[in-house]
């Protein structure tokens, strides 16, 4: 009997303790402001930090304020975030390059993306457009190979970061579709579009928010994208397995993150904050206008999905033998 009530008081003893946990980490705030590090400049991830900043700091009672921290692919600001307290107070918007790229592209790590870093949602996944400069006179994927092939000294293209999704997208095509072209790293979307206009680079991949408005313009020109059908907003623009490429399909993604060690409750209420904004009507509807599909996962499916894709791009890097410049 007295068995039975010691095992009775133990399981009473654990709920509590749960409840009380559960409880903690629903009531929990930040007590100061916190900080959303981006390690690239004038990209989708910064929009998308400046888009849900406003939206926590309206949940949570504190400023979210956003600091860009570009440099050597993503891995300085990833870094920064790594080495911050786990307390809640520092996150980080992550994407391909700092997370799963840079892994195999760099010879040497200032840190481990599963060991150090917590994940707390993946956010959004986008295909990217393959965009050229109008006056280069290209009129399809096969043209553009074509150009590549017979004058590759004339063709350099622009991505925006060393490591991104962006830069090693474009290896990807060069491998598959055997032609040579110089790459361009810049630190961020806008200066690498910017000079694309200007004719200093001549192509690029860029996810639909970065491009999308320049081509409306007439200043830029869609030749595909990357995904496995065509954007719903574009619909007479090939994809590259349509164009020739087979099986070619290379996704751009963003999350959200936390240094390691940061309690679960932290991450599970920032987790449930972030799944909340993203499926807001007025987010939702930003979001779709830039071509991003909303993900808003659990931690562990983020987690998951980070591993798998380590292994997926460094496949990409050994077989078309990209480093880090």
């Amino acid at each position: 009997m007295k068995t039975h009530l010691k095992l009775a008081a133990a399981v009473a003893l654990a709920a509590c303790a749960a409840t009380s946990a559960w409880a903690q980490g629903a009531d929990w705030r930040p007590s100061k402001p916190v900080r959303i590090i981006v390690p690239i400049v004038g990209s989708t991830n910064d929009v998308l930090a400046r888009l849900i900043g406003p939206e926590l700091q309206k949940a949570f009672g504190q400023p979210f304020v956003v600091e860009n921290k570009p440099g050597a692919g993503g891995n300085i600001g990833a870094l920064e975030v790594a080495r911050s307290a786990p307390d809640g107070h520092t996150l980080l918007i992550g994407y391909n390059g700092p997370l799963a790229i840079n892994v195999t592209l760099f010879d040497k790590m200032p840190y481990d993306p599963v060991k150090d870093l917590a994940p707390i949602t993946l956010a959004v996944k986008s295909p990217q457009y393959l965009v050229v400069n109008p006056a280069a006179g290209i009129t399809d994927v096969k043209d553009f190979i074509a150009k590549a092939k017979a004058n590759p000294a004339q063709y350099s293209y622009g991505s925006v970061a060393m490591g991104s999704a962006s830069h090693l997208t474009m290896e990807m095509m060069k491998s598959a579709a055997g032609f040579h072209m110089t790459h361009i790293p810049y630190r961020g979307a806008g200066p690498a579009v910017t000079d694309l206009i200007a004719g200093n680079i001549q192509a690029g991949f860029f996810v639909p928010g970065n491009v999308q408005g320049f081509v409306k313009e007439g200043r830029l020109k869609l030749l595909a994208s990357t995904g496995p059908k065509r954007f719903p907003s574009t619909p007479d623009v090939p994809t590259l397995a349509e164009s020739g490429l087979k099986d070619f399909e290379a996704t751009s993604w963003i999350g959200l993150l936390a240094p390691a060690g940061t309690p679960p409750a932290i991450i599970n209420r920032y987790n449930e904050e972030m799944v909340r904004i993203l499926n807001s009507p007025e987010i939702q509807k930003r979001l779709h206008e830039m071509e991003f599909e909303i993900i808003a996962g659990s931690p562990k499916q983020f987690s998951d999905w980070i591993r798998t894709e380590i292994v997926r791009w460094g496949k990409v890097i050994k077989a078309t033998g990209a480093k880090a410049e």
